[in-house]
């Protein structure tokens, strides 16, 4: 077994690549929402087609949580907190646009919310290590509390969004085999 030092060191490692590796994707993503094709007009004209409403306000949210939650994480700043929105993006995720599709992402399915989640609440039990600004601060890091706070914490704002802004179009054929030829359902 290595030295407490070594097993710190290691620890520290990690999480500096666990945050270099998260962050910047949820930068990327976000930016993408506002930048990328279509820019934030696309985005919510998809946020609309997944039943988001507002869905302009829903994109821009999700946009600005991605670019903040990145940033925190990246930075090792406050990192449960960025940790928590990271699981709320992707449980809504998982909810809105990759729910019934399976488990692979390439069908669509919600392999790659879950492994984004379970990598934040990684990150959350880890702590930012040595190398990060809740270090410079002194602030105390990681462990099971602060892994549950950001799961639960992240659970919650997903389930309260979708609770007040998630508003799917039902399917016609659905609506059609729930009545009979005829009737107006």
């Amino acid at each position: 077994m290595g030295s407490e030092k070594e097993c710190t060191g290691a620890a520290d490692t990690a999480a500096l690549v666990l945050r270099a590796t998260l962050g910047p994707m949820l930068v990327a993503h976000g930016w993408n929402k506002v930048r990328g094709p279509g820019g934030i007009e696309g985005t919510t004209g998809w946020f609309r087609a997944l039943g988001l409403k507002p869905a302009g306000l829903q994109a821009r949210l999700a946009a600005a949580t991605e670019l903040a939650a990145g940033a925190g994480l990246t930075l090792g700043a406050a990192t449960p907190l960025p940790a928590a929105a990271a699981v709320g993006l992707m449980a809504v995720a998982a909810r809105t646009d990759h729910r019934g599709k399976g488990f692979f992402v390439f069908r669509g399915g919600w392999e790659y919310t879950g492994v984004v989640a379970g990598a934040a609440v990684a990150a959350a039990a880890l702590g930012s290590g040595r190398w990060s600004l809740d270090a410079l601060a002194g602030r105390e890091q990681g462990g099971a509390r602060r892994a549950l706070a950001a799961a639960g914490l992240g659970a919650f704002g997903a389930i309260a969004l979708l609770a007040g802004s998630y508003r799917p179009e039902r399917d016609t054929e659905e609506e059609g085999e729930a009545s009979e030829p005829g009737t107006t359902g």
